[in-house]
């Protein structure tokens, strides 16, 4: 093409633009748009072959990588990108480019409505990674809805997501760091002996194993909030839970096998959950492991995200295990329901508590039960209802156009039935059968109105077939040692008050109450031990001091670290 036929005017497909002219930027010359032009869609649906300048070349690449696995763009490429790509792949190649379409929702104000600068309702992400961090905003869109929903975004939201989550993940990791420290524990020098593990590892271990399969197999059927909740409930059940659990075990004095245990069973589960995470927390988890792994292992991989993703060990997930623990934590959500219903906290100990569950559990899970829930027996029982007494009602509206003419001796006769009996058929049939003057009456439970009452000094709280007994008759005993259980409180919290650090000897104070004084004289051996006091004087207060009704009884106490 010569010269001038470069320079002559170029005609597109829209008329109003005549001529576009650009400057070279090496010579300075002008360079013209030349007449072939095509609508720009057409190159978005070449894409897959035109990348690698197939059919010309590059044959092999192209057929490894063609179809995609998936492909992804917001929900307004459905009619762009999506179909260029299937309608050049289907008239070239008769099949589909991609196996799979991941379509992304647009991203809204908290309010639903679409962000506008015009309305003022718009986020800038620089700012917003700014001020809450890449994590935290990937982890909001993970966890929030389906990719291809539409999403509101908004801070209150990001941060509840980093607070469940992140900051509970980071919280455990500081927990095993600052014990781990205080220790000098090298991770390297031991091995995890599964064999050797108490039953409360053995669970964790299991329930890692199942996240990780779980994960895994959502992330690759694209399901990725049930991934993210999947990691949620982990940690969750891992920091309130086992950690909890087990923190005692974290404090004991030496080195013993116990101990051990412990720390290497904390190790491999933050290591494993990390490397998990990685792909949806990726900054989070590179700290994690740098400082868990890469610090005491120099020839460890350079980063988490040149390791593999964590294979899943089959042997170590029980199912048995992690049904008895689900339950377990069942009653322990009842238990603690009975409590907030009767008032009683729960440093305040409890002398009995009843549980109707579909089996019996052993010692260990029981004494798991009572320990969690401050109670002094926990006792299996096939039958809790004799704690309830139940009352029935006829419901008017059903029962007035079926039994119209009975109704008034339906209302007697639900009226003088035995309760317990009734809610017993009811629940087992599905009907409450009553003879009324010789006519057959059937009322389901749509047909009645049932009240519950409790017998006094028992709470009870049922979910499906798990119900909840608790003895809430306090005898002077209990009483006392919930006074004990407060003043330990007490002092714990005045120990992280004055800033004292974990392992910190201290010397204890009380003034103002007798009661109070002969409490902890009665008790001081135990309230030493648990708060790492060496000395305890009544009668006087030094060093941090602070005023506390412990039970409606005011005192003075007082921490001194020695």
């Amino acid at each position: 093409m010569s010269g001038d036929e470069k320079a002559k005017t170029v005609e597109l497909h829209r008329p109003y633009i005549d001529e576009i002219t650009l400057k070279c930027p090496e010579c300075g010359g002008e360079m013209h748009r030349v007449p072939e032009v095509i609508d720009c869609w057409f190159d978005s649906g070449a894409m897959p072959f035109a990348q690698h300048h197939y059919p010309f070349e590059n044959k092999e690449l192209f057929e490894q990588q063609f179809p995609a696995n998936f492909i992804s763009e917001a929900v307004d490429q459905t009619r762009g990108w999506f179909y260029s790509l299937l309608a050049e792949s289907t008239l070239l190649f008769n099949k589909a480019p991609y196996k799979n379409v991941i379509v992304l929702g647009h991203v809204q104000d908290e309010n639903g409505q679409k962000m506008s600068k015009s309305k003022g309702n718009a986020v800038d992400p620089f700012d917003a990674l700014n001020k809450y961090g890449a994590d935290a905003i990937r982890w909001y869109f993970y966890i929030n809805s389906a990719p291809w929903l539409p999403n509101r975004f908004h801070g209150k939201a990001v941060v509840e997501g980093q607070r469940k989550f992140m900051s509970t993940l980071w919280n455990t990791y500081a927990f095993f760091v600052l014990y781990a420290d205080i220790d000098n524990f090298d991770p390297t020098k031991y091995n995890l002996e599964y064999d050797q593990l108490p039953v409360m590892d053995k669970w964790l271990l299991s329930r890692l194993n199942t996240t990780v399969q779980a994960v895994d197999n959502d992330l690759a059927n694209y399901k990725i909030p049930e991934a993210a909740r999947a990691l949620q409930e982990f940690v969750d059940e891992m920091s309130n839970w086992y950690v909890r659990r087990s923190r005692e075990r974290f404090w004991a004095k030496g080195m013993e096998q116990d101990k051990i245990n412990a720390y290497m069973t904390l190790y491999h589960a933050l290591v494993t959950i990390a490397k998990t995470a990685a792909p949806m927390i990726p900054f989070m988890t590179e700290d994690m492991y740098q400082n868990l792994v890469r610090s005491v292992d120099k020839d460890a991989i350079e980063s988490i995200h040149l390791c593999d993703f964590p294979t899943v060990n089959e042997a170590w997930i029980d199912k048995d295990l992690e049904a008895d623990m689900k339950e377990l934590l069942e009653i322990v959500v009842l238990g603690r329901a009975c409590r907030n219903t009767a008032n009683i906290k729960n440093r305040q100990p409890i002398g009995t508590m009843y549980v109707k569950a579909e089996k019996k559990m052993d010692k260990f899970y029981t004494d798991i039960i009572a320990d969690e829930l401050n109670v002094k027996e926990v006792k299996f029982a096939d039958d809790v209802e004799s704690f309830i007494s139940y009352s029935f009602k006829p419901q008017l509206r059903t029962v007035g156009p079926k039994y119209g003419k009975l109704l008034g001796g339906i209302r007697q006769a639900l009226t003088d039935i035995d309760g317990t009996a009734a809610m017993n058929e009811l629940r087992t049939n599905g009907v409450l059968k009553l003879d009324i003057n010789g006519n057959d009456v059937e009322l389901t439970e749509e047909d009645l109105l049932i009240e519950t009452a409790q017998t006094e000094g028992y709470v009870s709280e049922s979910d499906g077939e798990t119900s909840v007994v608790l003895d809430t008759n306090l005898t002077p005993e209990l009483i006392e040692e919930g006074f004990v259980r407060e003043i330990i409180s007490k002092i714990q919290t005045m120990r992280k008050e004055a800033g004292f650090e974990v392992m910190d000897k201290i010397k204890v104070y009380a003034h103002g109450n007798d009661k109070i004084q002969d409490v902890m004289k009665a008790h001081e051996d135990e309230i030493k031990s648990e708060v790492l006091a060496d000395e305890m004087v009544l009668g006087e207060t030094d060093g941090y001091v602070k005023e506390w009704n412990i039970n409606k009884e005011a005192v003075t106490m007082g921490v001194k670290k020695l």
